[in-house]
């Protein structure tokens, strides 16, 4: 479903925006948006041939829009890719960490030439400029059946202690740049969002179609409304908001009841593995 923007086309007009991971799923939609309101884009990301797409898709609604290849996870593509943006465009004025895994301004990763790096990346930000980094809701709840799931994440420092961090680092950064650089920090934590890969990797079709029955707002979310909230935080209209990392799922997170019996735990488990088995070689599990 097309929706109709609330906001006007020309609020970010004059803007450049930089986006990790901006050539896919949720980045795109965020990217998409921010074209479409007037900003210029430069998007990042590992894999040229979705670069491309996502490019050429921009551009194809009117959107001054390059892609860049790099991972954020080298220091050296973090510095040539914010080089290049200020070369196109002539500045940036929002960055958005919107890559999967990782993002530019990296609490677990701060050494002291990643954190030059870093300094490098937002220092290349206009006076007034925002950073918002994209994180997740699985640390503020609990899930059925995945304590398995959790604890090795944390113990391991993977997804949900570098959600918890980087929402942490979203508040600290906030505070010092805030105050230093006049560079606001804030964050957006989205929940299941369909036609996404993160929605396609939790389990079958059938299983997320079931769990929408228990969602506060009984749907899944869109790209779209991540997209809406990004614009609101990037525009005049969030000026005077920092250190904030707005939860946008429905209400889900406030609870997160029973999807399934326990007894169909076992018989669920089952046959995701036997299709993982049946697989032919080669084969996409998305094309199964």
């Amino acid at each position: 479903m097309e929706w109709e923007s609330p906001f006007k086309s020309d609020i970010l007009k004059g803007k450049v925006a930089l986006l990790t991971g901006g050539g896919s799923g949720i980045g795109l939609g965020i990217s998409t948006e921010f074209g479409k309101h007037g900003a210029s884009v430069a998007i990042m990301g590992r894999r040229k041939s979705v670069l491309d797409s996502a490019v050429s898709y921009l551009q194809s609604l009117g959107i001054p829009a390059i892609g860049f290849e790099g991972d954020v996870r080298k220091q050296e593509d973090a510095k040539r890719v914010v080089e290049l943006t200020v070369k196109q465009f002539g500045k940036i004025d929002i960055l958005v960490n919107a890559a999967a895994g990782n993002f530019l301004v990296s609490p677990e990763d701060l050494s002291p030439n990643g954190f030059r790096t870093e300094r490098r990346t937002w220092r290349s930000l206009t006076s007034g400029g925002m950073i918002l980094n994209i994180s997740a809701t699985l640390h503020y709840t609990a899930s059925w059946y995945q304590i398995h799931v959790v604890a090795a994440k944390v113990s391991h420092s993977h997804h949900l202690s570098v959600q918890a961090a980087l929402n942490a680092a979203t508040r600290n950064l906030a505070l010092e740049w805030g105050t230093n650089y006049d560079i606001r920090v804030n964050g957006i934590a989205p929940g299941p969002i369909g036609d996404t890969a993160g929605m396609r990797k939790l389990g079958p079709e059938e299983i997320s179609n079931k769990s929408k029955e228990y969602m506060s707002l009984y749907k899944l979310g869109e790209k779209y409304d991540i997209a809406m909230a990004a614009l609101y935080l990037a525009s005049d209209a969030g000026k005077y908001i920092n250190g904030t990392t707005m939860i946008v799922d429905g209400g889900l997170w406030l609870s997160r009841p029973r999807h399934l019996p326990k007894d169909a735990v076992k018989e669920l488990s089952r046959t995701v593995e036997k299709k993982s088995r049946d697989a032919p070689v080669g084969v996409p599990s998305s094309k199964l």
